[in-house]
């Protein structure tokens, strides 16, 4: 007897709500492993252990190591770019819109921060198919933050010479605090994320206060 779609549709979803939840939990602990361990030197019983899962559900959700790796690099590539890009496209100056994605990018980067340290580190030991897709998405992003400068220098706003190279700064700042920042520090990330709007968006672009 086959199961009704009104019944069967939200139990589908569900599964796969968990099954999706699964693995970024997964993901979420290799991180972990792999900042403190180093990616050679763990297993994928090393992670089946830590996660709390006999070794054949794991591979039920990761054919390999590497694809797990794979996911951690995603979540600081895919993920940024899924949730911070479209504030470029939102209405607003350059000034305006470049400032919301600096504050968004510094509160996802920090929520990330474990994961962005093993992308750093360890995006060599990705085949050469899965550091093309990781490398497209940091193209991307780079690509429209250069967008997002190229027409603010059109309008006068910003007074930086090259965008290209303006927004390789900007990107590689904001990066930066993944080395340094703390949530038991003295500064919060949304007091970082203003002083960095301040440092990134008017000092270094020249965007009028």
């Amino acid at each position: 007897m086959s199961v009704p779609d009104s019944i069967g549709a939200p139990q589908t979803d569900t599964r796969r709500i968990r099954t999706r939840q699964r693995k970024e939990d997964i993901a979420s602990k290799a991180a972990q492993i792999f900042a403190r361990d180093g990616y050679a030197n763990v297993g994928m019983r090393d992670i089946a252990d830590a996660v709390g899962i006999k070794g054949a559900s794991l591979y039920h959700h990761f054919p390999s190591k590497e694809d797990i790796l794979f996911a951690v690099c995603l979540t600081v590539t895919q993920e940024p770019a899924e949730t911070n890009l479209p504030l470029l496209d939102a209405p607003g100056t350059p000034t305006e819109r470049l400032s919301s994605l600096v504050r968004a990018h510094l509160v996802h980067l920090n929520s990330r921060r474990v994961e962005y340290i093993v992308g750093l580190h360890e995006l060599a030991s990705l085949t050469t198919e899965h550091r093309a897709v990781i490398e497209d998405f940091r193209r991307q992003y780079q690509r429209r933050v250069r967008d997002v400068v190229t027409a603010g220098m059109r309008t006068g706003e910003f007074t930086v010479a090259d965008a290209r190279t303006a927004a390789f700064a900007v990107t590689d700042m904001l990066n930066g605090i993944s080395n340094w920042f703390h949530d038991d520090g003295e500064m919060s990330i949304d007091d970082v994320a203003d002083t960095y709007v301040d440092l990134a968006v008017h000092r270094l672009l020249g965007a009028p206060q």
